[in-house]
């Protein structure tokens, strides 16, 4: 693999979307994850290559995900995150924390196991989230992330997870990756 693209990797599974959305609170563990989502899953990239993801549980109630590129010579982790997860309503979240350069707080990703073996992750739509900020639906405020514009969310978990549940909200997902179960 080009050496450009690890970070590149890295940075487009945080952000997921040209800007980032962080919060200042992070799932607490309490909540066991659904036992399909552990295990092996593996997707194709934007470049054409191959990635596997493994998750295995890191404590209790905590998860550690490592994304590889399948068949790399030295194996190294491009990605290595650990995780809460929380059902509200119908949906389930994830939780990692964010390193400085990227703002620091936590990121909340929404993720889905679906009937065809799959592993679909969605990110939460920088715009629509502004939209919440400025029409006080959400409490936030706009941070430099990197290099690109991101937006804080201050609001707490319960305010942020009845907003997000709320089925007139429903487009504030977008689709960032699926993956597809290994040995299925």
């Amino acid at each position: 693999m080009q050496a450009w693209r690890l970070p590149v990797l890295l940075l487009y599974f945080l952000l997921l979307a040209g800007c980032l959305v962080s919060f200042t609170e992070q799932i607490v563990p309490g909540e066991a994850a659904p036992i399909p989502l552990l295990g092996e899953w593996s997707r194709r990239n934007e470049w054409g290559e191959q990635l596997a993801l493994e998750i295995r549980q890191a404590g209790p109630d905590r998860y550690r995900a490592h994304q590889y590129q399948e068949g790399a010579d030295d194996g190294q982790a491009l990605l290595q995150a650990e995780f809460t997860v929380a059902r509200h309503g119908r949906r389930w979240y994830l939780s990692a924390g964010l390193p400085d350069d990227l703002g620091g707080g936590f990121l909340i990703l929404g993720f889905e196991l679906t009937a065809q073996n799959e592993l679909v992750l969605y990110n939460l739509e920088p715009a629509r989230i502004r939209q919440a900020l400025e029409r006080g639906a959400l409490a936030g405020k706009p941070i430099a992330t990197g290099g690109a514009p991101g937006v804080r969310v201050l609001s707490p978990l319960d305010r942020v997870f009845a907003y997000l549940d709320d089925p007139a909200h429903s487009d504030v997902f977008s689709e960032v990756a699926r993956y597809q179960r290994v040995g299925q």
